[in-house]
Order: C-alpha cells, then sequence, then structure tokens
C-alpha cells in the first residue's frame, strides 16, 4: 500500500524533472525567472508594482505572472506599469508548479530575452517545496511579521538565493530587532544577501534591480547550502545513474551557468 509519504514524494520528484527541463530551455531563450515567495501581507504585490514600474528604464524587457487562490486583483495593479501580466487563478491550490508555469511560458510569455517575475501564492510554506525552473529564488518577509519567521520557515528562507526585508520604513515604529532576524537568516542560510526595502518610499528598489540585472546576464547566484543538502539526498534516493540523467547537463558556453542548478526543494 502506498503510504502518503512516498506520493509526496514521488510528486516532488515528478515537479523537479519538469522544473529542470523548463530551466534549460528558459536558458536557450534567454529568459530568467525570478519566483517571489512571502506570507499574505508581507507587502510582496506592492513591491513587485514599485519593481515593474521602474521596468522602462532598465535595459531588458520584463513580464508577470502573479498567483492567487481568487480574484484579479493583484493583476490589475501590477497592469499599470504597463508591461505584459497574467493572472493565474489556482482553484484553491497552494502553490504553483512547474507543469502550470510551463503552460504559460507556452501559451502567453512574449518572445524573446526577458525577466519573468513570478508572486507565487502567499504562503511561505507549499510553494518553498515546489522547484518552477526558476533562476532567482526570493523570499519576502516584512519588519512586521517578527524576526524568528526564518526558523519557522527553514526550507523558505533555507532555498533562498536571495532574501528581501519589506515594510523597512516603519522598522524603528515596531520594534523590529534587526540584529536577531540577521541572525535567524544566518542559521537556516549562511550567506545570502539580506536586502532592505520599502514600496512606500522605494527604498532598495535600485538595490533590487540590480541584482537581477546581475543575475540576468550571467552573474553568480548564491548557492544555499540546504539545497545541496538535498540534492545529495535526492541523488541518494534515486541512485546515480538516475540522478545524473536528469540534474546533470552539459552546459553551452553561451548559456548561464548559474541557471543550470536545481533547487531540489523540499517540505517544511
Amino acid at each position: 500500500m502506498c503510504r502518503t509519504v512516498d506520493l509526496r514524494e514521488a510528486v516532488l520528484a515528478k515537479n523537479d524533472d519538469l522544473a529542470e527541463d523548463l530551466r534549460q530551455d528558459l536558458t536557450r531563450r534567454g529568459i530568467t525567472v525570478v519566483n517571489l515567495l512571502s506570507s499574505p501581507g508581507s507587502g510582496k504585490t506592492a513591491l513587485l508594482e514599485h519593481t515593474l514600474a521602474g521596468a522602462a528604464s532598465r535595459d531588458v524587457p520584463v513580464a508577470a505572472l502573479t498567483a492567487d487562490l481568487a480574484t484579479e486583483n493583484d493583476a490589475a495593479r501590477l497592469s499599470r506599469a504597463r508591461v505584459p501580466v497574467k493572472q493565474v487563478l489556482t482553484g484553491g491550490l497552494c502553490h504553483l508548479e512547474a507543469r502550470q508555469l510551463r503552460g504559460h511560458v507556452d501559451s502567453w510569455l512574449p518572445e524573446g530575452p526577458r525577466l519573468l517575475f513570478v508572486e507565487n501564492v502567499g504562503n511561505l510554506v507549499c510553494p518553498a517545496s515546489y522547484d518552477l525552473g526558476e533562476t532567482l529564488r526570493v523570499t519576502l518577509m516584512s519588519v512586521t511579521e517578527g524576526e524568528d519567521k526564518p526558523l519557522k520557515y527553514p526550507t523558505a528562507f533555507g532555498l533562498a538565493h536571495l532574501v528581501v526585508l519589506t515594510k523597512y520604513d516603519i522598522a524603528e515604529a515596531v520594534d523590529f530587532r534587526e540584529t536577531a532576524f540577521l541572525e535567524n537568516v544566518a542559521q537556516v542560510n549562511p550567506g545570502v544577501e539580506v536586502l532592505r526595502t520599502s514600496s512606500r518610499n522605494g527604498m532598495g528598489v535600485d538595490q533590487l534591480w540590480q541584482r537581477l540585472l546581475e543575475v540576468h546576464r550571467g552573474g553568480a547566484v548564491h548557492r544555499p547550502p540546504l539545497a545541496g543538502e538535498l540534492l545529495r539526498a535526492h541523488a541518494h534516493d534515486h541512485g546515480p545513474d538516475e540522478h545524473e540523467h536528469h540534474h546533470h547537463h552539459e552546459h553551452d558556453p553561451h548559456e548561464h551557468s548559474h541557471q543550470h542548478q536545481p533547487l531540489a526543494a523540499r517540505g517544511e
């Protein structure tokens, strides 16, 4: 009799394979996917709206895909930036999966190299487990959410390539203990960069754009130690031959090598 945990592992393994195939395809097409994860109310949509508003002055086309259980409110907000935007309604599903992103990339995304922002469902549990084939995974948290959040959601923060603090303009007012937060982030993801942002006054948006453009142009991406541990566990579970088949590809010298790193994400 198949146990629930076995079924979950099979679903995640299938998603990993689809995500890696998608990552290879996106690399060839010059598309950089930025997967944005956060809890509800973190200010993720507001920051993305502010970021997209500055896209016209950047030397790269952009698009945004935003996921919610219901309503198209976020897509309406993001469309003000006059960039291609698509709303994905998950029908109750608490996360996006690689097969869904593949479908939207194939049916909707305009041709040509670009940055594709994916605003995942507001949830730090389920989305953290699913690799979308992204180039950059960004985990966001507002200063109102508590300094111990990285310890409560170690997968979401432990697999992040970049951590972004939002609503930093009110950090002092809410008595945010930044030192404690940074220590907790370092505990689950040593070496990851933390950016401080505010959608109200635009703080940190230029720095965020700088990081995004560096990655899009082939710059190095932080390698979370947790990703390496999970990748080794995945290889052990399936054997070296199967792992080699799915996750080791020859690199074209003209491709961005950082886009070939599978996240091998697993749940909390």
